[in-house]
């Protein structure tokens, strides 16, 4: 499970941690660490959005906070959420629709798609209390990857790629286990809201797998990477729009 864990980092992040195909197979088997390594990305850029705080503006820490999450992150997933957009705004019977999504150029779709999101991020993380903006970045982090397995979990593989290896080998036992650790995580960082974002979360994750279906007959990797770029802006504006609703902690 460690072999798995650190596997993780370098599939889902650009820490420097190395990656092989026995790696990857580990991974596979215990997908249910993505939320930890969600956690580990969370916390740093909680403590990056904690430190920028007490110096920038609020609209220069999200852009900090941006800048840093795609940098620590890569670009795969948001590379993703472009394809798969693509696909979703193209026109015609699902063959068009997925060969819009496989093209490597950037069309309407993606764009329209990557500055939706951004432009979502930017105005949630702005408007988040600062007070809250640490502990939010860590469960949306959680709930994005959370958000991943669940995709991954409920789909069918359309296509070859490392994709394909997660839906198949991802099942409900991983999903459900997954998801328990998630739960615990959230809950532990803010209570009944983190548990709320994370169930929105998950929600969207499930609304992926529809929108993927009815447009594609099944799921590709950038079906997964889209997830996590939706799932992440889901839970940040959860947090932001019921704070000062729900309790933040259980205690």
């Amino acid at each position: 499970m460690l072999f798995a864990l650190k596997s993780g980092f370098g599939w889902l992040s650009t820490i420097p941690v190395g990656i092989s195909m026995e790696g990857i197979e580990a991974l596979m088997r215990h997908v249910y660490v993505f939320p930890l390594v969600g956690l580990a990305l969370g916390a740093i850029f909680g403590i990056l959005a904690l430190l920028a705080g007490q110096a920038l503006s609020a609209n220069l820490v999200a852009v900090v906070i941006l800048v840093a999450i795609y940098k620590l992150c890569g670009i795969n997933h948001i590379d993703g959420l472009a394809d798969f957009g693509d696909g979703v705004i193209a026109h015609g019977p699902r063959e068009k629709k997925i060969a819009a999504m496989k093209d490597v150029s950037l069309g309407t779709g993606g764009a329209v798609f990557i500055v939706i999101i951004l432009l979502a991020a930017f105005a949630i993380l702005s408007d988040t209390p600062r007070s809250l903006l640490p502990l939010s970045l860590l469960v949306a982090e959680v709930s994005a990857k959370e958000a991943m397995i669940c995709f991954a979990a409920l789909s069918t593989s359309l296509q070859k790629g490392f994709g394909q290896i997660m839906i198949e080998r991802t099942g409900s036992g991983q999903h459900l286990l997954g998801l328990v650790i998630s739960s615990l995580l959230c809950a532990a960082a803010l209570g009944p809201l983190g548990l709320a974002a994370l169930a929105a979360s998950q929600a969207a994750a499930y609304w992926m797998v529809l929108v993927a279906k009815w447009n594609f007959g099944g799921a590709t990797g950038d079906g997964i990477g889209a997830t996590n770029e939706i799932a992440r802006v889901v839970a940040l504006a959860v947090v932001l729009t019921f704070g000062g609703v729900l309790p933040w902690t259980l205690w």
